[in-house]
């Protein structure tokens, strides 16, 4: 039979009335004559729940002790699904990431997948159950110890294991209905995209939009997993995620994201190296760094800015101002008040004009732009973060995404 695989957020299966309204959408796949692999969330807020328990008790929990702590969410969710079928008479058996074969490296908190042996998962499909997967866990196999994918690592443990069982498709339901042109909530007028490329899809996930962690879109990418963004409360279809033929609109979506911080270093001397002075520590220290500016040098320095995660922000302050002491440069600015918007469209490619048009109506809206970062598919501006929705807003007047088909004027 083929293989479905079906990942359920934590909205998806936040309380019993939920898990069996999830079981009867994967008894259905069941009974229409699938093998079916379902990856659960924690239910509801656990996981940020659980997160504050920790803090309750230690100011700076061990990165181990967190990863046990925060995989015994999804494993409540895995149990009570199994019940949950078990009472439709449908077989079924739980397992935790490391029971299922999902092999990663040893970075706790943030690991990655490299293998999924899932040999447990095959024999139990051979036996005719449908198994359920704790999504955003893994095993290190070298030291055994349990680890945690990072905020939206069920979706990577979904798109993983069908690429791993050959199934022809991922289903990723959640509590929205797909990938939207902008968030519905700053555009009620925003529409559901039927089809999304997958290079459109790293890009908004990237930028700012939730629905998919971008690990997920890389899997996919990857071993070409379609995957389908659908809501388990409407059962509508969603939006597809994949290679697509299809002509491709100047602006597919508008994402944004408040989650920044922009770190200034001021007065660096402008000399060869010193970028890889400033960056080099970073990224040794596993600060994830954005968008970079830097400015035109006057009088032998210059200013470098950059954005990092909110949750990086006192490590990247502290390591920027060890190499201020280092290389001499006068200070260092933190700025924790900015928010990013994101043009994302593979259109962009052939079509030009697309910033000139972007940066007009941020401006006519009265927003100034601070950073510019572009790639062929994307155009993204720091702005200040109270202005972040007003931006959104301009932007998807202006484009009215997935309309425009024919080229921006300059």
């Amino acid at each position: 039979m083929p293989v479905v695989v079906q990942k359920y957020g934590g909205t998806s299966v936040a309380d019993p009335t939920r898990i069996n309204a999830v079981a009867d959408l994967v008894e259905a796949s069941r009974r229409s004559g699938n093998d079916v692999v379902v990856v659960v969330s924690a239910m509801g807020q656990t996981t940020d729940e659980l997160i504050a328990l920790a803090a309750d008790i230690s100011p700076k929990p061990p990165p181990r002790e967190m990863d046990m702590l925060l995989s015994a969410g999804e494993r409540i969710s895995m149990a009570l699904l199994a019940m949950a079928l078990d009472v439709r008479n449908i077989p079924a058996v739980s397992y935790t990431g490391s029971q299922a074969g999902i092999l990663t490296d040893s970075s706790h908190g943030e690991a990655k997948i490299k293998e999924i042996t899932g040999h447990r998962v095959k024999q139990s499909l051979a036996d005719g159950k449908v198994v359920i997967v704790a999504g955003f866990q893994g095993v290190d196999p070298d030291s055994k110890e349990v680890t945690t994918l990072g905020r939206g690592g069920s979706d990577a443990t979904a798109v993983a294991l069908a690429a791993a069982l050959g199934a022809d498709a991922c289903e990723i339901y959640t509590d929205v209905d797909g990938v939207f042109t902008a968030d519905p909530r700053i555009v009620p007028g925003a529409r559901k995209l039927d089809e999304v490329s997958f290079d459109e899809m790293l890009e908004l996930s990237g930028a700012g939009a939730g629905v998919l962690m971008s690990r997920s879109v890389e899997f996919g990418r990857r071993f070409n997993i379609p995957i389908h963004v659908r809501s388990s409360l409407s059962g509508q279809v969603g939006t597809w995620v994949k290679e697509t033929t299809m002509e491709q609109a100047i602006i597919s979506g508008i994402a944004h994201d408040r989650s920044e911080a922009k770190v200034s270093v001021i007065r660096l001397p402008d000399r060869p190296g010193v970028a890889a002075t400033v960056f080099g520590p970073l990224a040794d220290a596993g600060v994830n760094v954005d968008m970079i500016v830097q400015n035109i040098a006057h009088d032998g320095t210059t200013d470098i800015s950059f954005t990092v995660p909110r949750s990086q922000v006192e490590e990247a302050e502290r390591i920027a101002k060890d190499v201020a002491v280092e290389v001499g440069a006068l200070s260092v600015d933190v700025d924790l008040e900015i928010g990013k918007v994101s043009l994302v469209g593979a259109g962009m490619r052939s079509h030009p004009g697309v910033a000139a048009h972007a940066f007009r109506a941020l401006a006519e809206a009265g927003i100034n732009i601070e950073m510019i970062s572009t790639s062929t598919i994307r155009i993204s501006c720091v702005v200040r973060a109270d202005q972040v929705e007003k931006a959104v807003q301009a932007l998807h007047a202006a484009f009215d995404p997935p309309q425009i088909t024919e080229e921006v004027g300059a």
